[in-house]
């Protein structure tokens, strides 16, 4: 093993599948090269095999493959490659190689502790990632409070739909005291998406701007939209400040931090997202009555827009686009649009399973039991265990998930299903309206995918390709 020292950070907006399949790929890739490397995540549990000063110190280059902060400033004047978590799944042995070759760019040195002023701003073509990067650490941050606040309200609905009311007869205290727990944690939703993008700009000033900042817009009743504006909008006015105040003496950095930027940040943040709370309120009911509009109307339309952006890119941020918009739409009481979206997800992983199945032959041993292991991922809502099938042949295999997730979309809008959870898969089968039907609906919408996948398997194994 060559003594050349590579240092990654990994890190996707769920912390769930693409974190530790960019480590496993970036570590594989550097094995074959002969050279150290170590990756740390940042997962949905935290910071796993944390990189310490000394080992940054060390490394020769630094790789960054990760749709979140992972706190790039400890890595400046360090040599730095950052791309997606995709790439780093995708395109390990590249990296490498790069790495290797003096790539990447050097993190300038900021005088600032606190937030980093003096570094270029991003490049045009970095900007897209850059936004992104920043939408997703709030989307990762916010996940947790969604995914347990609906369960706990979907839990209490097992006592009926009304045990809330103490008026009704279905009243349950209980239930009521886990709606209202669980009703807590999804209100969370708004203010703490604001409060973690404004944190991946902005760093740790940015938080209680983003976070006072996301309040005002959930209050509005802006929803998710007005969460995301207030996020940027803080991060950025912390940053604008930070530039305003640097003619100040640096004894009193510390004033700064814990005085000037909170008060001055959250009020002209907390202002301005009143004065567009009215507008952005409206823009956000118009997209949802929009949405929830074709689960009345058309539910082929719907479940095929909501089936190819759920499979389009598993786990990234189409996928994203359209999971954030049912859980708002669940946050406002509709448990439709979230059934056909919790189907698309299942569909991907239950079609490689499928596949393998019914095509055994023309998978190797370790697709087989990936296959076989995606079922279960798949049962709970994970749908990153399909992605290393569909990476193999994307242009071909992407378009059958496709199809196979909206499928299963369109049926489960068809048949009137409704899933009051964001998450949890068939776990939460016992709150679901119609949940035999919503079962049927994924499997055929499998079964189909699965069967073509396999297709395109013995095609390609028949090819030579």
């Amino acid at each position: 093993m060559s003594n050349y020292k590579i240092v990654a950070a990994t890190g996707c907006p769920t912390g769930i599948a693409h974190t530790y399949m960019a480590q496993e790929a970036l570590e594989m890739a550097a094995k074959k090269k002969g050279v150290s490397i170590k990756v740390e995540t940042h997962g949905q549990i935290g910071i796993e095999n944390e990189l310490t000063e000394e080992e940054i110190k060390q490394a020769e280059v630094v790789i960054i493959a990760a749709d979140k902060d992972v706190h790039a400033e400890r890595f400046q004047g360090k040599r730095v490659i950052s791309v997606s978590v995709g790439r780093g799944i995708k395109d390990a042995d590249s990296l490498i190689t790069e790495a290797l070759n003096g790539a990447g760019k050097v993190q300038e040195v900021s005088e600032q502790v606190t937030i980093d002023t003096t570094s270029k701003a991003p490049e045009v073509k970095n900007i897209g990632h850059f936004l992104y990067k920043n939408l997703m650490n709030g989307v990762s941050h916010m996940l947790p409070f969604v995914v347990s606040g609906g369960v706990l309200i979907a839990i209490s609905f097992l006592w009926g739909i009304y045990s809330f009311d103490p008026e009704n007869a279905q009243y349950n205290q209980f239930a009521a005291t886990l709606k209202d727990v669980g009703g807590l944690a999804m209100g969370m939703m708004v203010p703490i998406l604001s409060a973690f993008i404004a944190e991946g700009i902005a760093k740790r000033p940015g938080l209680v701007v983003g976070f006072v900042g996301g309040l005002v817009a959930s209050n509005g009743g802006t929803g998710f939209l007005g969460g995301i504006v207030s996020g940027f909008l803080a991060g950025y006015v912390v940053l604008l400040l930070s530039k305003l105040l640097k003619v100040l003496p640096k004894q009193l950095d510390g004033l700064k931090a814990i005085f000037l930027y909170p008060v001055l940040g959250v009020g002209i943040t907390g202002l301005i997202m009143v004065l567009l709370s009215s507008p952005m309120s409206a823009i956000n009911k118009g997209m949802m009555d929009f949405l929830a509009g074709f689960e009345h109307s058309n539910p082929f339309i719907l479940g095929l827009i909501v089936g190819c952006m759920c499979a389009f890119d598993m786990g990234g941020p189409v996928n994203k686009a359209a999971y954030v918009t049912g859980t708002a739409l669940l946050a406002q009481g509709n448990t439709s649009f979230m059934a056909g979206v919790s189907a698309a997800c299942i569909a991907p992983p239950f079609i490689t399973g499928f596949a393998v199945l019914f095509f055994r032959k023309y998978f190797e041993t370790e697709e087989r039991n990936a296959g076989l292991v995606n079922f279960v991922l798949g049962s709970t809502h994970i749908t990153e265990g399909a992605i290393p099938f569909a990476a193999k042949d994307p242009l071909r295999a992407l378009p059958i998930m496709m199809i196979g997730s909206s499928i299963a979309a369109i049926l489960t809008y068809s048949f009137g299903v409704k899933v009051p959870a964001p998450h949890g898969g068939f776990l939460v089968l016992p709150v679901v309206t119609h949940g035999a039907m919503w079962v049927i609906s994924i499997l055929i919408g499998s079964v189909i995918g699965g069967f073509l996948l396999g297709r395109l398997q013995k095609y390609r194994v028949d090819k030579g390709e």
